[in-house]
């Protein structure tokens, strides 16, 4: 009888700042997908991304094993932190897979991510890899491109609770130094607060 395959999601972001309904997501992921681990994955230089620069690698890891800490089989992965240049995907799971080739990978995307999954670097080459797991709010489903859809893949809805918070928000709510632990959690809340993140951007920076 041959091993068992490790089931792995990968839980990529910016995490800026990491807040409640991403770890709602990670738990929600390890349950429907009976996953042995979840890597979050905080991004470096996302190309897609543009505007504001984002906080400090370092700020955005440290939230992250601050939000997900004593929660079993989820770990930090800091290679696209460690990476120079822009961040792709498709080049984080490929190094998985060179190092754990025995490993089932799923990517977790929320349902805007998967929209836009078409305009991804080299997605053809990404989707053979893995099984995008998509996290459905309010029983909404799921709309890729019709190349997406065209293009076969292994995909599984995540079913979650609604939790409206976004990144943004918080940043703004921080710059007003208003209380930010029912959406972050008191650990992250106390690490924003004690380095002063977030404190321009009501102006704007």
């Amino acid at each position: 009888m041959g091993a068992t395959r490790p089931r792995i999601g990968l839980l990529g972001g910016s995490f800026d700042p990491p807040h409640l309904a991403h770890l709602a997501l990670a738990l929600c992921a390890q349950d429907a997908l009976a996953l042995d681990e979840l890597r979050w994955l905080p991004a470096g230089q996302p190309w897609q991304k543009a505007g504001r620069p984002m906080t400090d690698g370092a700020h955005r890891l440290a939230m992250v094993q601050l939000l997900m800490h004593g929660r079993p089989r989820m770990s930090v992965d800091d290679r696209e932190l460690r990476r120079d240049g822009a961040s792709y995907t498709i080049d984080t799971v490929l190094e998985l897979c060179a190092e754990q080739p025995m490993a089932q990978w799923f990517l977790i995307l929320g349902q805007d991510q998967y929209a836009r999954l078409h305009t991804w670097h080299r997605w053809r080459d990404l989707l053979p890899l893995v099984t995008v797991a998509v996290a459905a709010r309010s029983g909404a489903a799921a709309r890729p491109d019709i190349e997406v859809v065209a293009f076969a893949h292994r995909h599984q809805s995540i079913t979650m609770p609604r939790l409206d918070i976004a990144a943004t928000d918080l940043r703004r709510l921080a710059a007003r130094g208003e209380k930010l632990e029912p959406l972050v959690g008191p650990a992250v809340a106390g690490y924003i607060a004690r380095h002063g993140l977030y404190r321009m951007e009501a102006s704007g920076n």
